[in-house]
């Protein structure tokens, strides 16, 4: 497969399942064996928080305690502050990787390697461990700030209608900036600030600016497989709410279901499914960073001849 080249908006789409056709079964195989411990951690604490979270919201008030739920953070304060700081070093440390797996990935297999290890990845982690905690103190406390401000702003323009439209441009470019800024930072020399700034200026022209504007395929691309990907973690993420309605309107109303409806046999179910659905929705991710990825070497213009002889000369080699 050729990854340095100049595409079209249909060929990220095809390109994005070819990928995944011929390094699908290694690819996740991979993914899962670094991925799968923080996965598990990050659930396992969601799952364990969020089910007593909700059942103290749920059970508030329910019998006559008019101040349970303050009362309630009140007494867990400091196992809440505990638990939301391993909660936020988890999910942040997981996005990291999450983002960074990717491209280390792709690194490899665009330079013509075949069958990629977990070691291969693992050992890609290491000699680049001083851009990881950079990339990684970057992301967490300057680029996704940032980009959730603006889109809490274009969110509370959604009352205003405008803000529709604008989530359909803002979301799609926020996501390619901050994966085009991954593949760049590890695919070069360049620091952190100026791959942020490829990442910006790549979305709107090639580096020869001679050339039409890459930005209509690159969204399109993207909100396509991003519509795909929001329709199936949707899908998933609403089977545990769909049950909890049916249990709620089947059961007979003794005070109990409602004061605690996550206790028990039926909320473990609950935060079960939730928890895979996280999981599932992870891994569907992959699909989306794989096409920004073929998106961020269709913007390398000035290595694609390069890129076209190397791999020309790698095949040349194998047979």
């Amino acid at each position: 497969m050729q990854f340095y080249k100049k595409r079209d908006f249909g060929s990220f789409i095809s390109d994005t399942f070819a990928f995944f056709k011929l390094y699908g079964k290694n690819y996740f195989k991979n993914f899962i064996l670094l991925n799968g411990l923080l996965l598990i951690l990050t659930v396992v604490v969601m799952v364990v928080g969020f089910r007593e979270f909700f059942g103290a919201i749920f059970g508030s008030n329910m019998s006559g305690q008019s101040y349970y739920f303050e009362q309630y953070f009140q007494d867990n304060l400091g196992l809440i502050i505990i638990a939301g700081i391993v909660l936020f070093v988890l999910s942040t440390a997981l996005m990291t990787v999450n983002l960074l797996f990717p491209v280390f990935y792709m690194k490899r297999a665009a330079e013509g390697q075949k069958e990629i290890k977990t070691d291969d990845i693992i050992s890609d982690f290491k000699v680049n461990s001083k851009k990881v905690f950079i990339a990684y103190f970057g992301l967490t406390f300057l680029v996704m700030p940032v980009a959730t401000a603006i889109f809490g702003f274009s969110y509370l323009l959604v009352f205003f209608f405008i803000g529709i439209f604008l989530l359909l441009f803002i979301l799609p470019n926020l996501f390619s900036i901050i994966t085009f800024l991954c593949y760049d930072y590890f695919n070069g020399n360049k620091g952190f600030f100026e791959s942020l700034s490829y990442a910006i200026r790549s979305q709107f022209s090639y580096p020869n600016g001679r050339e039409k504007s890459p930005y209509w395929k690159y969204w399109g691309a993207t909100i396509i497989l991003g519509l795909l990907f929001y329709i199936v973690s949707g899908f998933l993420s609403g089977v545990p709410m769909v049950l909890y309605i049916l249990k709620l309107s089947t059961t007979a109303p003794d005070g109990n279901f409602e004061q605690n409806p996550f206790s028990g046999n039926f909320g473990i179910v609950i935060f079960f499914i939730y928890g895979l659905s996280t999981l599932v929705s992870t891994i569907l991710m992959n699909v989306l960073y794989v096409n920004s990825g073929l998106m961020y070497y269709d913007s390398r213009t000035d290595l694609h001849q390069k890129m076209e002889l190397a791999e020309i000369e790698t095949i040349g080699n194998n047979e």
